[in-house]
């Protein structure tokens, strides 16, 4: 056991036994230093308990390449360490706080036992895109404290669908004071009392948001089928896969927009799978693409799209940290009969 002073809380970590050599005096500096940059074979848990110790401990040296190591690994490597179910929360806090952008991490993070309110605060605070998504839909989470919605809510990357699906309200603008002009009295119409007043609102003045909250499955469901790309865009966030299927079911729907769905990697095994019945869906390039990479595409699948790529996208997946080893290794195998 080992304790580690971050800030003014000294935190206590349980190092084994193939860590505590490291970290002894056994093999020297220059042991060390190698297993701060990555370079000594271990678990990828060791590894990654390794460098947390040298980024807390007092030596810049080890700190600047445990730093820079971390950073940097492989996200294979990271899940592996998050795949310990006793992971202390400080470690799962450190690699939070410098891999918040990587969904592939970020999605096993954010369902470990140990995260704390801390991590999930600075995620609340300062992810995008992906990991916002993934975060502002995860219900368990945000029963945690209100201080997460708060957070998400003011966060700069979160949309008003977002917003509003988080409990926002947006806030009305008074319009200016009218300043009264004098004028001629007009004399009062015998039939005022017969003039109709509307005291209902109309639906129109309400937003598609506001109306969601009030409408039944069913009228979702046929909304879904029918509705614009603004109520496409609201409905296809919802957690019932009867309504958000039948968005994908809109004759109105574009390309575009689903291929949208396809990129978003929050999107349900059951819209993956209809995209994937659609010939004309996946006739794209755009789509092929979305759907390699995304986590609920069928790896057999996935290759096979990779087949369609050119060689600079086979490339990138050749060095991604957003997918799989074995789409990565099955691209650095494309790339190498390329050159024979």
């Amino acid at each position: 056991m080992t304790e580690n002073q971050q800030g003014t809380e000294k935190v206590q970590i349980v190092i084994p036994a193939e860590v505590a050599k490291i970290m002894s005096k056994w093999g020297g500096h220059s042991v060390r230093l190698a297993a701060a940059r990555g370079a000594l074979p271990m678990s990828g848990h060791n590894l990654v308990t390794v460098l947390f110790v040298f980024y807390h401990g007092e030596n810049p040296e080890l700190k600047a390449e445990a730093l820079s190591t971390l950073k940097t690994l492989p996200a294979q490597i990271l899940l592996a360490a998050l795949g310990q179910v006793e992971l202390h929360p400080s470690i799962i806090d450190l690699i939070v706080q410098l891999r918040y952008q990587d969904f592939v991490v970020m999605q096993v993070a954010l369902t470990h036992r140990m995260i704390g309110i801390k991590s999930l605060l600075f995620l609340a605070e300062n992810s995008s895109g992906d990991v916002l998504d993934m975060l502002s839909h995860n219900d368990e989470i945000l029963r945690k404290t209100d201080a997460l919605r708060t957070a998400l809510i003011n966060n700069a990357h979160a949309d008003k669908v977002m917003k509003h699906r988080l409990g926002w309200v947006e806030p009305v603008e008074e319009p200016e004071p009218i300043v009264a002009q004098q004028s001629e009295p007009v004399a009062a119409d015998e039939n005022e009392d017969d003039v109709p007043v509307d005291d209902e609102i109309e639906g129109d003045d309400f937003s598609k948001y506001q109306q969601l909250q009030e409408m039944a499955v069913a009228d979702k469901i046929k909304m879904a089928l029918t509705g614009d790309k603004e109520w496409r865009t609201l409905l296809i966030r919802e957690s019932n896969k009867q309504v958000n299927t039948a968005v994908l079911k809109n004759p109105r729907i574009s390309e575009g927009e689903v291929v949208a769905v396809a990129k978003n990697r929050s999107s349900s095994d059951e819209l993956i799978r209809i995209i994937l019945l659609n010939r004309d869906w996946v006739k794209l390039y755009d789509m092929k693409k979305a759907l390699i990479v995304h986590p609920r595409t069928p790896l057999q699948t996935a290759v096979r799209y990779m087949n369609f790529l050119s060689e600079k996208d086979i490339k990138e997946l050749a060095k991604s940290r957003e997918v799989g080893q074995a789409i990565i290794n099955n691209a650095r195998r494309m790339l190498m009969t390329k050159k024979r």
